[in-house]
């Protein structure tokens, strides 16, 4: 894994106003403000793998949420990925109803299966 980026969405889908980095980082403070105006949150992944051309993995995010009695709320959301050697991009999100559901999102894990081997990890600190 090289990199995970958790994004908010706002109530129209998007997580930024505009393609400037600045104006992305300023408009996901004003949604960490905001909760209300919020929609869901998205989390764009970079991973690479090494493997045969052409095999199927799994990316994997498992997210942690505020507390609903004693135990917190957990939620695991999986998407299908080929392996080719070169870096990629994918997006898992959580939105709609499932996210006002579940809550705000205190802690992730983002791991990379191939088949029950586990070929890379990425966690939030509170994980």
């Amino acid at each position: 894994m090289a990199k995970v980026l958790p994004h908010f969405l706002d109530l129209e889908g998007r997580h930024s106003v505009s393609p400037s980095l600045y104006d992305r980082d300023a408009y996901q403070a004003e949604l960490r403000a905001h909760p209300e105006k919020r929609s869901g949150i998205r989390f764009d992944i970079l991973w690479r793998a090494r493997g045969a051309a052409k095999e199927k993995a799994k990316l994997r995010v498992e997210m942690r949420g505020t507390a609903k009695g004693n135990l917190p709320s957990e939620k695991t959301i999986e998407t299908e990925v080929t392996i080719t050697g070169t870096s990629h991009w994918a997006s898992v999100k959580l939105d709609g109803e499932e996210y006002k559901k579940f809550g705000e999102v205190t802690a992730w894990r983002v791991t990379l299966w191939s088949g029950d081997q586990l070929l890379g990890e990425q966690k939030s600190f509170l994980w």
